[in-house]
């Protein structure tokens, strides 16, 4: 029988390729494109990118798993603007923002027991609970995946690149 790695660097991997998708479906745009209003609310790629930085990866892994008191005291005070990146924050702050998020939390699933219970629970999301380690990684897996297919939307409606095209 072959060995197979550990699950959580199984899951890491995963969470790695959604996180190289995420950059690569932004990759060759200029400041201008990545500050572009490209739906109707407003929402631009770097809004979606802090975001993600942000509500997800520093949310999920910093202060719901590994139980930050510094990041949860900054999430319980801060105004829900991660979407919005203003045209004078450059893009690469926004990029290195989200590069040093994933690997924070990339660090913190590599020592994390799947089996255990978060360390913290935000009180704002009600009856909503996810009871594992395993459970948080997992929802943040699929919300990342889903965000990359936001900006492979967005990709192709500013400039008809798309990230993986199939080809005969």
């Amino acid at each position: 029988m072959a060995d197979h790695p550990p699950e959580n660097k199984v899951l890491r991997d995963y969470l790695n390729g959604q996180r190289r998708h995420l950059l690569g479906a932004l990759d060759g745009l200029d400041d201008t494109a990545l500050h572009r209003d490209v739906l109707p609310s407003g929402w631009n790629c770097l809004g979606l990118v802090r975001h993600v930085a942000l509500d997800v990866e520093q949310q999920w892994f910093r202060a719901v798993i590994a139980g930050e008191q510094d990041v949860i005291a900054d999430l319980t005070s801060r105004p829900d603007d991660a979407w919005r990146v203003g045209p004078e924050v450059p893009a690469q702050h926004v990029l290195d923002l989200y590069r040093h998020e994933a690997d924070r939390a990339d660090r913190i699933l590599a020592d994390a027991v799947l089996d255990d219970a978060p360390a913290w629970w935000p009180d704002f999301f009600g009856d909503f609970r996810l009871d594992t380690v395993r459970e948080v990684v997992l929802h943040v897996l699929v919300e990342i995946a889903c965000h990359c297919g936001h900006l492979d939307a967005a990709r192709e409606l500013i400039d008809g690149k798309q990230w993986m095209v199939l080809t005969e």
